[in-house]
Parts: C-alpha cells; sequence; structure tokens
C-alpha cells in the first residue's frame, strides 16, 4: 500500500515538481579563483550551499546487510539528518525542519533489474531510500543525494531517479564534482530509486579555442543547442565564465576533443588570447529544449528504454545485413507520399537515360498533379510550356526539391507509357518482397500510393545502391538555368538534416541517403554511416509535425548506431 502512495507521488512530482526544479537552474560558487569550487544547488528560488544543507543527526543508524536505517524522534529529525549506505557512496541528507515528525530512515543499493535507458550509461548502482513515515516530510524542502560513480569522466552526468508512472528515468538538478568522483542532486520526494548517468554522446572534459564572432560571453558548440548556458572552467587555473551558445561548432569530425569554441570576449576571461586552446570543463546551468520539449535528445517524460516514438510507425534497421533493430508498427500500410518519388526515380534510371539529354517541359506535365491537390498545394519547380533544360535537372528538382512536376517531365520522356511506368514501380517494390506497397501515380500525391516502414526501409536499401541516386538526394542545394531563358532555378533539400547539416556534424555522422513525405502527415527516411562504420536507415511515418519527424528519425539513428556498437 505504501508503494502504491509514492507512485501518486511521483505521478504528482512529474506534473509540478520537477518543472519547478528544470526551472530553478543549477550554479556553482568559484570560491576564489584558486579554490575548488563550491557546489551551490538553486531549489524553488533558495541557494543552498551543498556542504551546508543538512547536519548530520547524533543518531547512531542500523545496518541490516546492504540496507542501512535511522530512527528519529521528532525532536532529532527536526534537527536535520544525513544517512549514509554501508559502501558510503551514498548519502541521502534532510535539511533542518524538512521532516516534521517521527520516521526511520532506510538507503540501500537495490539489486532488482529496472530497464536501463537506452541513451545513457549507468556508472553508480541504483540506489533506494525511503521514509517509513511519508508524512513526516513536509514534500518541499530539497533532500540533497550523493552518490559516488566510476568512469564517463569526460561525459556529462546526471542523477536521474526511476518514474514508474512513465516507466521512465528522470533527471534531477545535478552538480558533477569530477575532482571526488561524486554528484549531488536534489529531490523533493519521501522514496525514490535513484542511480548516476553519463551521456556518452555529450562531452564536458575537453579542450576550446577561440575566435571572434559577436564580441560577448557567448561560444559555438556542437553538444549544446543556441541558447543554452554554460559555466566553462579553465582547468589550469580554475576561472570561470559563464556563456551563452550562439552559434553551432566546433567539427567534431575533426577536433573530436573540442568542446567548444570561445568567442574572444568570453576567452580572455579565463585565459590569455595567446593561448590559443585551452583545457577546459563545462558546467551546463540550462539546457534549451527544442521545438518538441526533448532536452539533449530525452523527452518530458524521461529517458526510456527503447525510443520515444509518437508517429503512427517506424523502423530502423541495420543495412548491412538488413535486420530489423527496433520497430513500431512496421506492417502498418500507411500512405508514403513523396516518398513514392524515390521509385519512380529508379525506374526512369532503369531506361538508362543521359543526364545530360536537353529536354523540353510540357505543361501537362503539372496538370497530373491537380488531380490530386490545388495548383498552391503542389511542390514544383516553376516552369512554363517549352522550357528547355536537362534531364539532370529533371532528377534534382524531383529529389533534392520533391517537385511533383519534374517526376511527371521524367516519366514522360522516359521512353514508356504513364501507364507502364507505374507499372514498372509496383513490378519492382514486388520483385523486392514490398508486397504491401502499390502506387497508382508516380510523386506520392495520391494517399493510395502506400507502403509499410518495414517494407520502405527494404526498397531504400536496395534503391540506394545505385550511387547517382543515393549522391543527389543528399545534395543540399541545387540550382540550375533553362537553356532557353537563361532563367536560374534553385531548390532546397526538403529534409534539415540534409539543409544545414547539424545533426551529422553533431553525431559525427555522414548521411548517405534521404527523402522526405508530406500530406496530412509527415514522413521521413533517413539513411546514414556512423562513426564506427555502422550504417542504418531509419523510417518514421505518420509524425504530426515536420519537427517531430526529424526529432524521431534522430532518436532511431542514434538508438541503432549504438544498438550496433
Amino acid at each position: 500500500m505504501a508503494k502504491i502512495i509514492f507512485s501518486f507521488f511521483f505521478f504528482i512530482f512529474s506534473l509540478f515538481a520537477l518543472p519547478a526544479l528544470a526551472d530553478s537552474g543549477i550554479v556553482f560558487d568559484d570560491g576564489g579563483v584558486s579554490s575548488a569550487p563550491v557546489p551551490v544547488i538553486s531549489f524553488a528560488n533558495q541557494v543552498l550551499p551543498a556542504a551546508n544543507i543538512a547536519t548530520a543527526s547524533p543518531v547512531v543508524a542500523e545496518t541490516n546487510g546492504s540496507e542501512v536505517s535511522l530512527d528519529l524522534a521528532t525532536s532529532s529529525a527536526v534537527k536535520g539528518s544525513s544517512l549514509s549506505t554501508a559502501d558510503n557512496n551514498f548519502t541521502v541528507s534532510f535539511p533542518a525542519k524538512s521532516l516534521t515528525g517521527a520516521t526511520a530512515i532506510q538507503a540501500e543499493a537495490i539489486t532488482a533489474a529496472l530497464p536501463s535507458p537506452w541513451q545513457l550509461d549507468q556508472i553508480s548502482p541504483t540506489y533506494q531510500f525511503d521514509l517509513s513515515n511519508s508524512s513526516a516530510y513536509d514534500n518541499k524542502s530539497p533532500i540533497t543525494l550523493t552518490i559516488g560513480y566510476v568512469g564517463g569522466d569526460q561525459y556529462y552526468k546526471r542523477v536521474y531517479f526511476y518514474d514508474k508512472n512513465f516507466q521512465s528515468w528522470r533527471e534531477l538538478p545535478t552538480i558533477d564534482n569530477p575532482a571526488k568522483k561524486t554528484v549531488t542532486a536534489t529531490i523533493a520526494l519521501p522514496y525514490a530509486q535513484v542511480a548516476v548517468m553519463s551521456d556518452p554522446s555529450i562531452l564536458i572534459a575537453g579542450k576550446a579555442s577561440w575566435y571572434s564572432y559577436k564580441k560577448g560571453d557567448f561560444a559555438a558548440a556542437v553538444d549544446f543547442p543556441k541558447g543554452s548556458k554554460l559555466r566553462v572552467y579553465n582547468t589550469a587555473n580554475n576561472k570561470s565564465v559563464d556563456i551563452t551558445v550562439n552559434d553551432f561548432g566546433p567539427d567534431r569530425a575533426r577536433f573530436p576533443d573540442r568542446i567548444l569554441d570561445l568567442d574572444k570576449v568570453a576567452f580572455k576571461k579565463i585565459a590569455s588570447k595567446g593561448e590559443g586552446i585551452i583545457n577546459i570543463r563545462v558546467q551546463p546551468l540550462l539546457v534549451a529544449p527544442d521545438s518538441n520539449g526533448r532536452v539533449l535528445g530525452v523527452s518530458e517524460q524521461g529517458a526510456t528504454a527503447e525510443p520515444d516514438i509518437k508517429a503512427a510507425a517506424a523502423i530502423v534497421i541495420d543495412e548491412k545485413t538488413g535486420e530489423t533493430i527496433w520497430d513500431k508498427n512496421s506492417s502498418a500500410v500507411l500512405p508514403l507520399a513523396s516518398l513514392s518519388k524515390l521509385v519512380a526515380i529508379k525506374i526512369f534510371f532503369d531506361q538508362h537515360p543521359s543526364l545530360n539529354t536537353a529536354v523540353s517541359y510540357e505543361k501537362q506535365d503539372e496538370l497530373y498533379n491537380y488531380q490530386y491537390c490545388s495548383p498552391a498545394e503542389s511542390a514544383r519547380v516553376t516552369l512554363n510550356d517549352g522550357d528547355t533544360l536537362t534531364i539532370g535537372d529533371l532528377v534534382y528538382s524531383a529529389l533534392v526539391g520533391s517537385a511533383n512536376n519534374a517526376v511527371e517531365s521524367l516519366v514522360r520522356v522516359s521512353g514508356l507509357s504513364r501507364d507502364a511506368f507505374i507499372a514498372e514501380m509496383n513490378s519492382y517494390v514486388a520483385s523486392i518482397g514490398a508486397t504491401s506497397t502499390d502506387f497508382i501515380e508516380p510523386t506520392g500525391l495520391s494517399p493510395a500510393n502506400v507502403s509499410t516502414a518495414k517494407e520502405y526501409a527494404i526498397i531504400t536499401r536496395e534503391i540506394f545502391k545505385n550511387p547517382v541516386i543515393q549522391k543527389i538526394s543528399v545534395t543540399p542545394k541545387y540550382s540550375f538555368t533553362t537553356i532557353n531563358t537563361k532563367k536560374t532555378h534553385t531548390l532546397i533539400n526538403t529534409n534539415n538534416f540534409i539543409r544545414d547539416g547539424v545533426f551529422a556534424a553533431a553525431n559525427n555522422l555522414k548521411v548517405t541517403g534521404s527523402k522526405t513525405g508530406y500530406l496530412d502527415q509527415y514522413n521521413l527516411m533517413t539513411r546514414v554511416i556512423g562513426a564506427g562504420g555502422e550504417e542504418v536507415i531509419a523510417v518514421d511515418f505518420g509524425a504530426a509535425t515536420k519537427m517531430q519527424s526529424l526529432a524521431e528519425v534522430e532518436e532511431l539513428i542514434q538508438y541503432g548506431i549504438r544498438k550496433l556498437k
């Protein structure tokens, strides 16, 4: 019964207390430029030095195996108490007046298996603390947790508690003390299971250089998004500067151990400009969420054992073997939208065209599109009847700009009738086992063009064996000039991963294939090679927004690569 009550506390804490914790932030007090920094935790508008957050009670703790307990009378409880586990790696501290009545405090390392968050490494045992009289706690004063850890020295470390309601690990405000290999965190619950997690994708110890940009306390970062606030320490002299991330960089592929490029103004506050490159450590003060509310890839529901995918269907496969790494409803038959275009281009290439051949545009090409949408709704390259351009220009327009009229132009000049061309599309996908896939037109404008996430991953794996299609699909921008009018047309890739390159650069990935699609929901396929040579294809069908589809494919890719390492 007590654990049911605690689960209810978890739920209420998830809804109300966690946002307050996140808003309060975490800061450090330098304690002088040459001394070790003293952690200070900001909680509910109170600033509490961690070293003084509770006064140890003189009451003697009892040990029973791995469990340590402390029985407190009311007179002792109100003074504040601390309790450490037998291994001294976990201490729970209650500040004065947070306990208003008699209670026993238990703390122990537990061996019960809990789901591991896929994107994090657990670098401490899981610990549990509990109050026998939960009503003795005021449910608002910050309880301080100090936990020792092993490993993960250069990576971002945080304390998480396990939330049974969401079956996820929820982050707590955390301060890392790498010199002591301990972290300090706060929580406002009378019971919790907690552990230290390290994020192997986020560096907090490494090097920094400088450049001149906005002339202020700013920096370019790879691991932390724009708008994040960081405290940067020069490890040689312990001087620090608080910066705001306002730019992207440095290139992680070229500089694998460089965390930041500091603006020259900020750099000079902790080192002489002539040093060029310095060793730093970073304490995040505020990590900006993305447009979907995810912080460093973790949703508001916390870090889970599997990808947190809200789209109708999704899959990530190992391209080398074709095996499924993870999927959700991957056999559901759903509209393909513009993902249809990859198959159309494959069939066109099967006719052995020359990309340099000049052809004429015909108005009829776009009229086929308007059977399924209005002219204003159709992605198109703006051409007039009789304009001349190369076949290559049409192919790039179809794949980079997802131009529907360009696809119909290619069908017309392919040498096949339109019906025969569509029949070839269906014959091809059936031949590679995509038996639930069906096309009634070549662009994807019709919702009757359907497939499954699993079959589309198979289709992608086969089509991208053609290096020309592969190359064109990941072209960020393409410009061409019509031969007859000399008018320049520029097309921008519809996949943000290709267009801005931030995701690939931040994760040291190479994007090797891409296609977006949209009717009333968003589809996205992306193919990448990881830093260790891992090759994965991720497909996301039926996302509510474009940003959701990007975030979910990013998560699928990272999950797939991590599982293949």
